[in-house]
């Protein structure tokens, strides 16, 4: 997503910590002394600054209160349960566009700064490689900001989430990078008359004054990215899907009945995805219907984020906006429980959507597959110089973070699935599909796990043949069609298509 920096507002105990800092340089003591604080990563290509070393996080408790007033930030509590890798005399967190008001290690004052979008903690003594430690860390949650920055969004009614991909720090400290998935649990305050829903199922809600506390935990881990928290004038419509699964879908409350044509093909769509992968992986599902003019859908875990005017707007055909639910839906086999291990992954998350959205289009809508795939094709070099092959990204542009997602990773990942469906017989390819998701459920994998998982299924070495669909500059030719042609780019243009609306 696009992210615009705002330095926030720094505690007494961080300035403190700066001033000592310096004067300790001044001095000639540094040597003695921890370096300045710095911004740090974990070395992903196209984030560089995303994720933190040195730990693994296992758990998240987040505690927010909000107020009413969508523009205000959010009083919060962030607690982070995590497991050292190394020897921390500093933890490194992802945040920014918020005031931290203070921040314990294990239940004692750490000193804390901000540096660049990191928060650099300072705990009391060091923590040794192993060791398990927490960190909590009280401060406010901003919705304020230009428009699809990323983190909160702000709905007609009230707030929702969308962190993709790397914005879940505007809401929240963390490791904001999908490698390192954890348990979430919100504990979220508003007003009495209005409804929360988070990621995961419902455990407890009380009545406090005109206050009323929701608490919501997830069963799986997950990635930052794909944290949801909806505040509203909402109405929770259940139902059930294959298995008994629960199924709630949450709306505004005035378009609850205009809504539900699309709502109740949810169970049916979970049907169809599960007959061609497998069983859902999660404890519930649902469609989140946001008052808000995001520009696109996102696959938060558990409750995916659509835009009301998807459903409301008219003139789109049934199949469209139905393979696009399908879209979202897919996701959660592919890429929120397989999350990538690193972005330059992508492909597996967006090109399996876009599979399933055209796979579905072509089986109910008579949409044909072969076409979407040859126009694809046709348009492949051009997608490949503008933005990088599939799995070779290039970086999103500066201050434009949503640019990441072009048609390459999309209807040109798509192409790299039908060419390998090509390759090794659709019985082999729909085995595969299915290994992946089960190999790797509510874990990472990257581009190189599944050449070789492919190759397994395949019965021979694919690594050449993946290498040109994969990473090469021009499309390779299309197994089963030699009359397939791609147009090459025109030349000296490398201007990125715009965007795509999906997530």
């Amino acid at each position: 997503m696009s992210l615009t920096s705002r330095a926030p507002r720094t505690a007494r105990t961080s300035r403190r910590l700066r001033v000592a800092l310096v004067a300790a340089a001044s001095a000639g003591l540094i040597g003695a002394a921890l370096p300045a604080p710095q911004p740090l990563g974990i070395g992903d290509p196209l984030f560089p600054q995303l994720g933190n070393p040195g730990y693994d996080v296992l758990a998240y408790d987040i505690a927010l209160t909000y107020r009413g007033d969508n523009s205000k930030p959010l009083d919060a509590v962030t607690r982070i349960d995590a497991r050292a890798t190394d020897r921390l005399d500093r933890v490194n967190l992802d945040f920014t566009h918020g005031t931290v008001h203070g921040v314990e290690v294990d239940g004692r004052p750490a000193e804390f700064a901000l540096s660049g979008e990191d928060l650099v903690v300072e705990p009391a003594r060091a923590v040794g490689p192993g060791e398990r430690f927490r960190v909590s860390v009280t401060h406010t949650s901003d919705p304020a900001g230009p428009r699809n920055t990323g983190g909160w969004v702000r709905t007609g009614d009230g707030l929702a989430m969308a962190n993709q991909a790397d914005a879940a720090h505007r809401v929240f400290p963390g490791n904001d990078h999908p490698a390192d998935k954890a348990y979430f649990t919100f504990r979220v305050t508003a007003p009495e008359d209005l409804t929360v829903v988070a990621n995961g199922r419902l455990v407890a809600r009380a009545l406090a004054g005109g206050d009323r506390t929701w608490l919501y935990r997830g069963s799986h881990p997950m990635a930052t990215e794909l944290a949801q928290v909806s505040i509203g004038r909402s109405t929770v419509v259940r139902r059930t899907g294959p298995h008994g699964l629960p199924v709630r879908d949450v709306v505004p409350s005035a378009d609850a009945g205009r809504l539900e044509p699309w709502l109740k093909r949810t169970p049916d769509h979970l049907e169809w995805m599960e007959r061609k992968v497998g069983r859902y992986p999660f404890e519930t599902y649902g469609v989140l219907v946001a008052d808000a003019d995001t520009g696109f859908e996102l696959e938060t875990q558990t409750l995916s984020l659509f835009e009301r005017s998807l459903f409301t707007r008219g003139g789109l055909p049934k199949w469209f906006v139905e393979s696009i639910m399908v879209h979202e839906l897919a996701h959660h086999w592919f890429g929120n429980s397989v999350s990538p291990r690193r972005w330059a992954d992508l492909w597996l998350n967006e090109g399996h959507a876009t599979w399933y959205e055209a796979l579905y289009a072509e089986e109910t809508a008579k949409q044909p597959l072969e076409r979407r795939m040859r126009q694809a094709y046709l348009d492949s070099d051009r997608w490949r110089a503008a933005g990088g092959p599939p799995a070779a990204p290039r970086p999103p542009a500066a201050g434009q973070k949503i640019s990441l997602f072009r048609p390459v990773v999309y209807d040109g990942s798509a192409l790299v699935l039908y060419a390998l469906r090509q390759e090794i017989g659709k019985p082999a390819f729909e085995r595969l599909e299915r290994r992946w998701v089960d190999r790797y459920a509510h874990g990472t994998a990257s581009t190189d796990d599944f050449v070789r998982l492919a190759s397994e299924e395949a019965g021979r070495d694919l690594t050449a043949f993946m290498q040109g669909w994969l990473y090469g500059e021009h499309t390779p030719r299309m197994p089963g069609h030699p009359d397939w042609r791609s147009k090459a780019p025109a030349k000296g243009s490398t201007k990125a298509p715009a965007p795509s609306a999906k997530r």
